[in-house]
């Protein structure tokens, strides 16, 4: 008998087929002696569009209006039929004893498995794998301590319930608001209470009104000293000041002490390396993640990406050594440390409860082939191998002298400092001694003004939109890189440089919604009530039912409001189907022009797109163009035109086009499809 193991990514299942000795290669599968491996891509599942539930679902109009199923069903994604077809026939196979899921040990992972499991109405014995990284020990340990799939109930029903207020909260607002204004404008439950931090920041720094003030320091050769409280002066005041001490001396009149100590700091969790990777290096939280998943998988030299803890367990503790000598090869600083086995001077690093689901990023056991990182996954290695040696490392030190200079009347404080123990900051010690000063010292110097303006907050980057969304509860480590880009995408939000930026199309979103949805508030208490879901503190069905609620009463908002709206999209063209203007849209292949009409559904390219079908007359490259027919290539060179569907029609996915398929999914761990995504990609597209 055997063991059906279901992966999430056809990248896991090579690496756990491997392991469990399923040598034997299909095309959907890995199977051996005791063990068939397959795979999921992404999602299998999803659930259910309105039109599945009912016909008259489909049309887009108030009267049916919210939508609320009375209970909510999946369905296959069509274009991973054949994957889940194989999932089905393996199943029902007689030899097939029990189940093992082994997607994502997270929320996301548990329904991506159990949806396809439910489907194919698997029912013999499942029991769960839970790694945290995916080294060739870390897998077999995994499947030597596998625990009932029962035991993971609790985060499955936190995973539907999430899936369905996306769903509920998300199609039925972002339909209100499209219906109502005529625009495609999508609302989502975490999605919108992001937007509006970025618009709450961008509203500080429109009220911002800068001022000038001045400050007076008293400038030595040791050091500038700063007024004590360092007050913010008139103009006159400051002057004033300065004549009145420019010719005063400086005198010691009191000395303080002490020595500072600074820890190395913890590993990072997801949230923390996709802000520095982004303040270091201007990557994308989802850039990062997807060079993360990367050196997770295919490399197997970090642990599990997807962490909100900084922390290890205890049970880690004799592993650290083996973690430095992995490194030893790649970095120097480890390489010396392993010599004279050093152990880990951080000990605070290890707490047990402050560990959830998987402990904070550090490396594996497994020594890295960096000639194999590109150079993006070797900035996001070091970073994480930093922080790693750093736990080896002694604190920083420094000591710090301040001394209290008085001239006449007023007191100036300067401030020396002298690193003493360079630890984990690895600066280097200055070997010159510092002057010392004892009271009654005077001190020669010279007084300066500063003209100074105060500084207008800061627009939000992406880094610090992540710790803002952190701090606000809004999304999980695993999903905040996918909201973000889901708000850039839907043309809400852009990104400026190094930072981000409400739209006007955004603005006006924000204005057109309830309140309670563009405060992270509500949001905040919904993911906080989803943990305790999966906690088991709390029962899936009270949340829906709140979350149904909710959806009601959005919608009514959204019928009863008499708010303006201008659409910046709408051009001046018009559809030579109904007659109704063209809208703008922005795609990942060049801007549309879509119908307003939620009724018609013509479409074509602002600009010609040239592509690699060639002529068959000329033999030069051909546009492609949309007509009311559907689309069409056309040469510039001798005007011969060929419809798309000529060339397209009977055909099959190629070779090519399957690898590509595969090689996205292997590179982003985001689901291929999410619930709610799916869901709105296609009734969007349709707009």
């Amino acid at each position: 008998m055997k063991t059906l193991v279901v992966a999430e990514k056809p990248s896991v299942a090579e690496s756990l087929a491997k392991v469990l000795k399923a040598d034997q290669k299909n095309r959907h599968y890995y199977e051996g002696k005791d063990y068939i491996v397959t795979w999921a891509l992404g999602h299998l599942m999803t659930l259910k569009m309105p039109e599945d539930y009912k016909k008259e679902w489909q049309t887009w109009t108030f009267d049916t209006l919210p939508l609320l199923p009375k209970q909510m069903e999946t369905k296959p994604l069509p274009k991973t039929r054949a994957q889940l077809k194989a999932i089905q026939t393996l199943g029902k196979r007689s030899d097939i004893k029990e189940a093992v899921i082994a997607t994502d040990a997270g929320r996301e992972g548990e329904l991506v498995a159990r949806w396809i499991l439910e489907y194919i109405r698997f029912n013999k014995p499942v029991k769960r794998l839970w790694i945290s990284s995916q080294t060739d020990k870390a897998i077999k340990d995994g499947f030597a301590h596998l625990r009932p799939a029962k035991d993971y109930d609790n985060l499955y029903s936190a995973a539907k319930a999430r899936a369905t207020a996306d769903w509920l909260i998300g199609l039925n607002v972002t339909r209100a608001l499209t219906v109502k204004y005529n625009d495609n404008l999508s609302a989502g439950r975490v999605q919108t209470p992001t937007l509006g931090l970025v618009a709450k920041q961008e509203a500080l720094i429109n009220q911002f009104k800068p001022q000038t003030y001045y400050t007076l320091s008293f400038v030595t050769k040791h050091g500038d000293a700063q007024m004590q409280g360092n007050p913010r002066l008139t103009l006159e005041k400051a002057q004033a000041l300065q004549l009145e001490l420019q010719d005063e001396t400086a005198v010691v009149t009191e000395i303080k002490a002490k020595n500072k100590r600074q820890k190395a700091p913890l590993p990072y969790d997801l949230t923390e390396l996709q802000k520095d990777a982004n303040q270091r290096y201007q990557f994308s939280a989802k850039k990062t993640l997807n060079l993360l998943q990367m050196l997770y998988e295919q490399y197997k030299v970090v642990t599990y990406p997807r962490t909100d803890s900084k922390y290890l367990t205890s049970d880690l503790k004799n592993t650290m050594q083996e973690r430095l000598i992995a490194i030893s090869r790649y970095e120097p600083q480890a390489k010396k440390l392993a010599a004279k086995k050093a152990p880990v001077l951080q000990q605070q690093v290890f707490n047990d409860a402050k560990v959830g689901d998987h402990y904070g990023l550090i490396p594996t056991e497994q020594m890295p082939q960096a000639e194999r990182f590109s150079n993006d996954e070797q900035k996001i290695y070091n970073l994480i191998v930093e922080r790693f040696i750093g736990l080896f490392l002694p604190d920083y030190q420094e000591a710090q002298q301040q001394y209290s200079l008085r001239l006449k009347t007023t007191t100036f404080v300067l401030k020396v400092t002298q690193v003493t123990v360079a630890g984990f900051k690895q600066v280097e010690l200055t070997s010159q001694n510092i002057t010392k000063f004892n009271k009654g010292t005077v001190m020669a110097g010279k007084l300066t003004l500063n003209k100074q303006l105060t500084q207008a907050p800061k627009p939000l980057s992406e880094a610090t939109l992540l710790v803002q969304m952190e701090k606000d509860g809004l999304g999980t480590p695993a999903t905040r890189a996918e909201i973000i880009e889901k708000i850039i995408s839907t043309g809400l939000m852009e990104r400026t440089g190094r930072h981000v930026k409400v739209t006007p199309k955004g603005n006006q979103l924000l204005k057109l919604v309830n309140p309670s949805l563009t405060s992270p508030k509500l949001t905040a208490q919904w993911e906080t009530e989803l943990e305790q879901i999966a906690a088991g503190q709390l029962s899936q069905q009270k949340f829906v039912t709140q979350i149904r609620d909710a959806t009601v009463d959005l919608v009514k908002e959204v019928k009863n409001s008499s708010a303006d709206y201008k659409d910046f999209n709408l051009t001046a063209k018009v559809c030579p189907k109904c007659g109704a203007h063209l809208r703008e849209k922005q795609t990942r292949n060049g801007v549309l022009l879509v119908c307003s009409n939620q009724n018609c559904d013509y479409y074509r390219r602002r600009d010609p797109k040239v592509t690699n079908h060639r002529c068959p007359q000329c033999h030069k490259k051909m546009i492609l163009l949309t007509g009311e027919k559907g689309d069409y290539f056309k040469c510039t060179n001798c005007n011969l035109t060929q419809k798309v569907t000529d060339i397209k029609k009977h055909k099959k996915m190629s070779k090519h086009e399957e690898t590509q398929l595969l090689k996205k999914v292997n590179a982003d761990d985001e689901p291929q499809e999410s619930p709610l995504a799916q869901a709105l990609k296609a009734a969007m597209t349709r707009k």
